[in-house]
């Protein structure tokens, strides 16, 4: 019964269309306009968009000349900016002019960035005053400000309407926004004032009150706030939407839950770039000589101190020719010494996301992050003992107390390298943040490199002191 079962999901799996190879063939095939929109209408919008950045650049003018202005702004929401941009300059003016005024506003303010600069001004001269408006005005925000993620997608109405009244404005605005699970609301000033739920005005009776049905309470940002400050408290909230408000409380824009997950994912992306020792993410197209100026100063820094490191193994000289069976046990001490400093790296840049973190909580940090090495390093260190010494006793012919020295030596060097590792870890972005400097530079590559030159001192310190100088192994 079971082998049946299989043969039938297998057989399932094998027969699942390939979405990807049917629109190619629509497009590449000899149909009318008709014909092909008709066929084209079955699939899903992302799936024309993969498809829109494989084919050449004739068949993709036919598709722009076959597609209404509404299919492809929908499309063009699932293309990556710097294609959409390309492809956006590829389209004859008037009908690249009438799918910018149809994308959202924040898509559009991406995409006319990617595009060249006389054509971009070209097209905004040319969109409607409404359209330009609000193009014009998330354009105004800098990057790394929230507002610049904003979309003008919104419903908003009054908080001195009536039910009825309140359910007729929403009809007539839905049909230029779809966004309206969530209708915001502003006072006789145009000031925001709060938030209904689209479910309590559907079933709302019209004697009802609309302030009976509004919540004063609902989260808000300022355009002008930083991206960065503002995901930990976006996230906080399941709303689909928060809205974005100037200096004097009036509504901007809204931020959807869409945008939130685009936001999360760029800084995520940013930070994991930081973490490797970029400057900045890379992608797969990107030019050789751009990655290589992403990758490059940070490689350099990296290069001094390795040097650092290697001069410090150079100091030690007389301790590595007079005990050279320590030099096979380095690679132990600085690869567990610079894991402990990435993971503390990792929980204090976590910890940092929090702007409401205070001078105490990062002490307490601090002593966690020690007190974790400790442990770690304690019951780390006491199997090397254990292991180590073996090893040097069967396969280097060495005596019990010799081998049990050093292998003594190298536990201990690797509990306080691991400790100093992570205070190391925890203190370096802790002291970025205090310079305003963004504590994920304090990268992976960073951390790794400083650790090295901890663990080298403390290793061939102690096994200067504690062997040569006093067990006099040498």
């Amino acid at each position: 019964m079971n082998n049946e079962k299989d043969m039938i999901l297998s057989s399932g799996a094998s027969q699942k269309p390939d979405y990807k190879i049917e629109i190619t063939n629509i497009i590449m095939g000899n149909f009318s306009p008709k014909a092909m929109r008709e066929k084209l209408s079955d699939y899903h919008e992302n799936d024309i968009a993969e498809v829109m950045t494989e084919i050449n650049t004739a068949d993709r003018k036919r598709l722009f000349r076959v597609l209404d202005t509404a299919e492809l702004s929908n499309i063009f929401e699932y293309i990556p900016e710097d294609k959409a941009g390309m492809f956006l300059d590829e389209m004859d003016i008037r009908k690249a002019v009438e799918v910018v005024s149809c994308l959202e506003s924040d898509s559009a303010v991406d995409i006319l960035r990617e595009i060249p600069k006389e054509r971009r001004i070209q097209l905004i001269d040319l969109l409607d005053a409404e359209a330009k408006h609000k193009i014009e005005l998330i354009a105004s925000f800098d990057e790394d400000e929230i507002g610049s993620r904003m979309t003008a997608n919104f419903i908003v109405i009054k908080n001195n309407m009536t039910i009825k009244n309140a359910m007729s404005e929403l009809i007539a605005q839905a049909k230029d926004n779809d966004n309206i699970s969530t209708i915001f609301v502003t006072d006789t000033d145009d000031l925001f004032y709060g938030a209904i739920d689209l479910k309590d005005l559907i079933i709302a009776r019209q004697d009802d009150s609309l302030e009976s049905l509004i919540s004063t309470s609902f989260p808000y940002v300022y355009g002008t706030e930083n991206i960065d400050e503002c995901i930990e408290k976006l996230k906080d909230y399941s709303e689909d939407s928060i809205p974005v408000l100037d200096n004097s409380n009036a509504i901007l824009g809204v931020i959807t839950s869409q945008s939130l997950v685009e936001v999360i994912d760029d800084e995520m992306g940013d930070d994991y770039a930081k973490l490797a020792g970029l400057t900045a993410e890379e992608d797969l197209s990107e030019p050789l000589k751009d990655s290589m100026k992403k990758r490059m100063p940070w490689l350099l820094i990296l290069l001094v101190l390795g040097m650092l490191v290697s001069s410090v193994v150079g100091a030690f000289e007389k301790v590595v020719s007079q005990l050279t069976i320590i030099m096979a046990f380095q690679s132990l001490i600085l690869d567990m010494s610079g894991n402990v400093g990435t993971q503390s790296l990792a929980v204090t840049i976590r910890v940092l996301a929090d702007e409401n973190l205070t001078a105490k909580n990062k002490v307490r940090l601090v002593i966690k992050e020690m007190k974790i090495a400790l442990c770690n390093g304690g019951i780390l260190g006491l199997i090397s003992v254990v292991f180590v010494g073996l090893y040097i006793m069967f396969f280097k012919a060495k005596t019990a107390g010799a081998a049990f020295a050093i292998s003594s030596c190298i536990g201990l060097s690797l509990m306080i390298a691991m400790i100093i590792s992570g205070a190391v870890g925890t203190l370096i972005p802790l002291f970025f943040k205090k310079i305003k400097v963004d504590p994920a530079v304090a990268s992976g590559p960073l951390i790794t490199t400083i650790n090295d030159l901890v663990a080298v001192v403390t290793y061939y310190g102690m096994s200067w002191i504690l062997l040569l100088n006093v067990l006099k192994l040498a």
